[in-house]
């Protein structure tokens, strides 16, 4: 794999046990990579380390008065330093491509693990952790895999010249063979301290980013509430702590680089000194001392790999293991399902609460709990975060389906929708029917002023449709962000629609335009709309209140507000003292007294629906000052 290849059409299944585990599937997966990289590795540390050898023959050569074995060594050298560029230049290019390749490998899990999770990921890890994850601990990652081929090349390297010493000049070759290992290992007693520091660090580098972003997320919250000060302390702490772990961990690793300096020096002083009193001797001569001299002053080089080594994997081990363990959260349902490929079409029933809204009628839902009302949008989406009964459409279990075919079937809107940043065309551009255009769609979602200030906003955007759209549209109104979000699930045009509060953020006067609009534009189609909104209540077709888990009531807005007090509790925000004032209401549970027409309606010819005017009054004080 190439740079210029990626993205990769498939990432593969990655092994996410463990940090470690997940480490060596991705070097498995990138062997060809390595093993090119090994070997310019070996080309270039095997090129340096042989001119220390070149330069000893050259110098007895001239002790010898030998032209010929001057002219090899020269020539030797020259190949050498032929080696050398080209092996440097190759490694780097390879281990470049690994480290990009790698990091772009694990980038494409993630994404594609958030994809799959949705929502759900979100509720198992905390928005800070996977943007740290998706960001820092990639490079990180990628920097092991990458360091794994030139230390291997290195260390290779070093055996290699340990052995030729030995066979060249065995007096001071064992002298270095011995040294050797004591030099590479020193330093392993102090790597789990470094690595402890490395993980303090790196915990307390996420909770600063999670931080940050969760005050970036509601700054406009905080600037309403003025707690920017407050945020910006919390966060001027919190960067202090990621200051002074990162000082604890440097200082560990300065040691140990220093140790990385000093006993090589202590090893070339033992070599010199007792090569000097063997050349005194006349044991060895001139040339081969310059010779293992020069070959323990080179191999200080490849010894700096096994730092490198060291404190990549110290740095990429606790990455590798929040990786992990984000590509290991699985969905509750199989994404790929048990059943071919399809579109069922008819009611949309949800069997744990009894919840039938039938085909091509506008339901509304109200439930006093928001976290269920939450878990059943989920499940009438089909593919819930968590284990339990399938909603059904068309009788069709939606969890058996194809993770795309059951959201083609059925798309819920969650009660916080995100604008990813882009023009409002490319917000707009996603999987439809075709049979709503954009223009129906924002017309629907009462999205006139948006356009305006967004082509205000944007310079050089003649049409509204180019204007950008800031990073999750943090530059608009939670109303204005609501109804984008509104208009682009429209468009989608599924077979059932789940809106969860899709008007909280909007004044009423829009609320109920937008009402009329969603009735509209959804004429023929399955819509579920989760609300407690008189406005958007008033203009169902069919409510259904829940309680308790359970459905407790059905009927229409006006028919529950008199039949149901917990339902009127809900919508019009009733207190204890409020509804001992209405004496005449039945009690808790009590089912409709008047019959229903064929579409669901109060059958009220007779009138005995208007007999409550306390209430009828109430509905009006409601509507108009929502």
């Amino acid at each position: 794999m190439q740079i210029q290849d990626l993205p990769y059409p498939d990432p593969g299944v990655p092994d996410a046990r463990s940090g470690p585990r997940f480490l060596w599937w991705l070097f498995r997966n990138q062997l060809g990579g390595q093993l090119k990289s090994l070997a310019w590795g070996l080309l270039h540390f095997a090129s340096v380390s042989a001119l220390p050898f070149c330069v000893g023959l050259a110098i007895q050569a001239v002790v010898d008065r030998s032209g010929s074995r001057l002219a090899l060594a020269g020539g030797i050298m020259v190949l050498c330093c032929v080696g050398n560029a080209l092996g440097d230049t190759f490694l780097h290019r390879a281990a470049v491509t690994n480290w990009i390749t790698a990091a772009a490998r694990v980038q494409q899990l993630l994404a594609r693990k958030t994809a799959l999770l949705g929502s759900a990921l979100t509720r198992r890890v905390a928005a800070g952790e996977v943007v740290a994850v998706s960001t820092g601990d990639v490079e990180k990652i990628g920097w092991f895999v990458e360091a794994v081929s030139r230390f291997t090349a290195a260390a290779l390297t070093i055996v290699l010249v340990c052995v030729a010493l030995v066979v060249y000049q065995p007096a001071l070759g064992v002298v270095v063979i011995v040294g050797l290992p004591v030099l590479a290992l020193a330093v392993l007693p102090l790597l789990p301290r470094a690595t402890r520091r490395a993980d303090v660090q790196r915990d307390k580098a996420g909770r600063a980013t999670e931080l940050a972003s969760d005050t970036v997320a509601g700054l406009r919250v905080l600037r309403g509430i003025g707690g920017e000060e407050l945020f910006l302390d919390r966060y001027r702490s919190a960067s202090q702590e990621v200051r002074h772990a990162a000082v604890r961990s440097a200082r560990m690793w300065s040691l140990i680089s220093a140790i990385q300096v000093l006993l090589p020096g202590l090893l070339l002083i033992a070599v010199v000194w007792h090569g000097v009193h063997l050349a005194r001797e006349g044991r060895i001569g001139v040339g081969e001392l310059v010779t293992v001299y020069s070959s323990v002053m080179i191999l200080t080089y490849p010894l700096r790999h096994f730092e490198e080594i060291a404190m990549a994997y110290s740095f990429s081990r606790p990455s590798a293991k929040r990786a992990a363990r984000v590509l290991a959260l699985e969905r509750a349902t199989d994404t790929g399902g048990s059943r071919a490929a399809e579109i069922p079409t008819g009611d949309l029933y949800d069997p744990t609460t009894g919840l039938l809204a039938p085909a091509g009628r506008l339901t509304a839902v109200v439930c006093g709990d928001p976290d269920a009302a939450g878990r059943l949008a989920e499940r009438l989406g089909g593919h819930p975060s968590e284990q339990g009964t399938s909603a059904l459409l068309g009788g069709v279990p939606l969890d058996e389906l194809p993770l795309k075919s059951a959201r083609t079937a059925a798309l819920v809107q969650d009660k916080d929708p995100v604008l990813l940043s882009g023009t409002l065309r490319e917000l707009l551009d996603v999987p439809a029917s075709g049979a709503v255009t954009a223009e129906d769609a924002l017309a629907a979602a009462q999205c006139g002023d948006v356009l305006t200030a967004l082509a205000q906003g944007s310079l050089g955007a003649d049409d509204p449709m180019d204007a950008r759209i800031t990073e999750r549209g943090r530059s608009l109104s939670g109303g204005q962000r609501q109804r984008l979000a509104l208009a682009r699930s429209l468009i989608t045009d599924p077979e059932a629609l789940v809106l969860d509060e899709p008007t909280s953020a909007v004044d009423s006067h829009t609320e109920a335009r937008i009402a009329e609009g969603i009735r509209a534009l959804r004429a023929g189609r399955t819509t579920v709309v989760f609300t407690s909104s008189p406005l958007l209540l008033d203009r169902a077709d069919r409510i259904v209140f829940l309680h308790d888990g359970e459905v407790a009531a059905v009927g229409t807005h006006r028919e529950l507000l008199h039949t149901e007090s917990r339902y009127r509790a809900v919508v019009t925000r009733e207190t204890d003292e409020e509804a001992a004032a209405h004496p005449d209401a039945p009690p808790s549970g009590g089912k409709p007294t008047q019959p229903l027409t064929d579409d669901g309606h109060v059958d009220d010819r007779d009138g005995a629906l208007h007999d409550d005017d306390d209430v009828l009054h109430r509905l009006e004080e409601i509507e108009e000052t929502a």
